[in-house]
């Protein structure tokens, strides 16, 4: 297939579109350019850094974003392919960012700094791949531009897909000294090779030695259990298993030992685009003479007073790690876009605003080539919450010292992805970029990079650890979402009574609260399970905020009930959560298809078999075909034989629903007899005794018949 960069240019023709956008602190609805295949439109002079993402739906299908700068429809070398093994360019002005979950399905991402490119370089190649599957069999496949804070720039739709394995979705390009982009929507057929080695890229694809573990002299052998994991295939979740448990070994306290960044691998002749193994570090306890002995801590918990002392040990924890652990850095630090590069952070830094002495929590410093990306870090820990006149104020000190970008982070949970808890003005927001992070998502990036991606060596394993431990600890600050709020009782209780309307003040605050723990329950299933959980919900709900509220508003009002599917990618079906206030129950149910073959009792056999081990209050309905009516028996009650779930008159099982239901907690806060943490604990107790169980059903491949002997000829007979 020909080079997509050899196509006349079309005449800009671009539609309109209104979408929300909230990324840079406060909600608001924008004109978005919306291009068909083949159409381009400039940039605005003012945008010098573009953040690119390539979307699609379904969350259980493995996308690989890359980038390629091109002179003349070619690379000039291969260090002008970035991908996921080659994630920044050698002038660090395209990045890999890597994969995040979305409302709407999975996102990969890129960053490209429009000012730091070659003069050379004449065009940036948005492309993406697959491992498994064709484009044409994905669904919401998209492209999206934003500018550096995160407003969408331009949507380019794609419905042309067809048996493509490696697609170009656009591309950015100059022309008469003015950035463009171009909705290119080409394809190939033969993967990521194939569309590197077209673009110019020599690929070396052939077998590798797999990686070694640090060895005791490079690392500390005796404080972790090095385990060699190569990056799956296809997203497949883990099961749920206990945190890891707390090292109980001290390092030699004969010294501080350097922490090594990640070794880097020697470059062979060309570029290999299978994706390489990661070293994944699990601490073990070992050496402790008796149980009683108290391991030393990198942060210690000892010694924790009032809210400041708390605020500042929380948040030297975590800049320390990030400029210690640079695969953890780099995953916090794409929330922002911010580049990969050295990263140095530091702490209550005073600057002068006007007549008076400001001092933020941190500042964040990531140096690439010549260029420093840098953040204001304002920190909350506990109860404290962010107030709009402080991040203004912080947002004005950014503007006059020229830095990127403000970031907040405390407790709070943003409702959506892009968010920000606190309305700022808008003309606060022109030259610098404000972006929230709760401690639940930088507990979940920690425990993704070290269970599943791979925290670089032993050493940086055994800090992330560390922080883990410490950002678990109840007096740490970093409690993530606990708290319903002050309203939550009373709307309980008018709930109970039979009062509660729409209209009551009250009940948006609980129901913005909900859409918060469902997201918080996401991040901590996405931890456990190595596969991004989303909240399943309307497209309309999930790209309008207002919307979100006001349906969990009616339905709060409406039933007494708040709910939320999620899902799991390789599960065997969604899960819907239920919280009926109303029956103080929570209910968590999993729909799972039937298999397409056999009578009614062999079908209900086969879901039976998979439930040896599930509890007994376990509740399975049969949903039946036609005008028949379901069955549904508990779990202990059908165990020895499925005859009660046999329907009296004959018809197809078409599916199964199982549910476990559980007393909700009450009270707003706390660990005992608390809303969130039953409802949090009903669903990973269903998944893991229930849904993480169950395969669904895959038909038997076709069988051809068996093979029929060739009737005699006359001539045959005649002999």
């Amino acid at each position: 297939m020909n080079s997509p960069h050899s196509r006349d240019a079309p005449t800009d023709n671009p539609r309109s579109t209104s979408i929300c956008s909230g990324t840079s602190g406060t909600m608001r609805f924008m004109t978005t350019q919306a291009l068909t295949r083949g159409e381009n439109t400039s940039l605005a002079s003012t945008v010098d850094r573009v953040r690119v993402v390539v979307g699609w739906s379904d969350d259980s299908v493995d996308v690989d974003a890359s980038a390629l700068l091109l002179c003349g429809g070619k690379v000039r070398g291969d260090d002008d392919f970035v991908f996921y093994n080659q994630p920044v360019s050698t002038d660090g002005a395209v990045q890999h960012l890597g994969r995040t979950a979305s409302e709407s399905g999975a996102e990969e991402c890129l960053s490209l700094d429009l000012e730091d490119l070659g003069e050379d370089v004449e065009a940036v190649a948005i492309t993406a791949s697959l491992s498994e599957g064709t484009f044409g069999d994905l669904d919401g496949l998209r492209l999206v531009v934003l500018d550096e804070t995160g407003a969408p720039l331009l949507t380019y739709d794609i419905g042309e897909a067809t048996t493509e394995t490696a697609f170009v979705f656009g591309e950015v390009y100059r022309r008469a000294g003015t950035w463009k982009i171009r909705a290119v929507g080409q394809g190939w057929d033969s993967g990521l090779a194939g569309l590197a080695t077209d673009f110019g890229v020599s690929v070396h694809d052939d077998p590798e030695t797999p990686p070694v573990a640090p060895s005791a002299a490079t690392a500390s052998d005796d404080l972790v259990e090095v385990l060699e994991t190569s990056a799956p295939e296809s997203l497949q979740p883990a099961p749920i298993s206990p945190a890891l448990p707390p090292t109980e070994t001290a390092p030699d306290p004969g010294g501080t030992p350097a922490v090594p960044d990640a070794p880097t691998p020697s470059r062979r002749n060309g570029v290999r685009t299978t994706k390489q193994r990661a070293v994944v570090a699990a601490p073990v306890p070992k050496l402790a003479g008796a149980e009683t002995w108290v391991p030393a801590r990198l942060f210690s918990i000892y010694g924790v007073g009032g809210a400041d002392e708390q605020e500042k040990r929380a948040t030297s924890a975590l800049l320390s790690t990030m400029m210690g652990v640079r695969p953890f850095a780099r995953a916090v630090n794409a929330h922002f876009g911010a580049p990969a590069g050295s990263v140095e952070t530091f702490l209550e830094v005073p600057f002068t605003h006007g007549e008076h002495r400001v001092i933020p929590d941190g500042v964040i410093r990531i140096a690439r080539g010549a260029k420093v990306w840098t953040a204001l870090l304002e920190v909350k820990t506990g109860t404290g919450q962010l107030h709009k006149e402080q991040v203004e104020q912080y947002l004005d000190v950014a503007r006059t010292e020229g830095y990127d970008a403000v970031i907040t982070l405390s407790n709070e949970i943003a409702p959506g992805t892009g968010e920000h808890p606190v309305t700022v003005s808008s003309n606060k927001l022109k030259s610098v970029a404000l972006f929230h992070l709760s401690w639940a998502e930088v507990l979940h990036e920690a425990r993704m990079v070290l269970t599943h991606r791979g925290a670089g060596d032993a050493m940086q394993a055994w800090v992330l650890h560390e922080l883990i431990r410490y950002l678990e600890h109840p007096r740490s600050g970093a409690t993530g979402f606990d708290d319903m709020g002050s309203s939550w009782v009373a709307v309980r209780e008018s709930v109970a009574a039979g009062t509660l309307r729409a209209g009551d003040r009250k009940v948006p605050t609980v129901a913005n609260s909900w859409i918060r723990l469902v997201r918080q329950l996401c991040l901590r299933l996405t931890a456990e399970l190595g596969v991004p959980v989303t909240h399943v919900m309307p497209r309309k709900l999930a790209a309008d905020p207002v919307e979100r509220a006001h349906a969990a508003v009616e339905q709060l009002a409406a039933l007494g009930t708040m709910s939320a599917t999620l899902k799991v990618p390789g599960a065997a079906g969604p899960i819907t959560v239920v919280a009926d206030l109303r029956t103080s129950k929570v209910r968590v149910s999993a729909s799972v298809p039937a298999p397409q073959e056999g009578g009614a009792q062999r079908r209900i056999s086969w879901l039976l078999r998979q439930l040896k081990d599930a509890p007994d209050e376990t509740l399975v309905d049969v949903h039946y075909s036609g005008t028949i009516e379901d069955t549904c028996e508990r779990l202990a009650d059908v165990r020895e034989s499925p005859a009660p779930l046999v329907a009296d008159r004959s018809g197809d099982v078409t599916s199964f629903e199982l549910t476990m239901v559980t007393p909700l907690g009450t009270k707003r806060s706390g660990l005992k007899g608390a809303f969130i943490p039953s409802v949090i604990g009903a669903t990973e107790a269903f998944y893991t005794t229930v849904l993480q169980p169950l395969r669904g059903w895959v038909p038997p491949a076709p069988k051809l018949s068996e093979p029929v002997a060739a009737a005699p000829s006359e001539d045959e007979g005649d002999e």
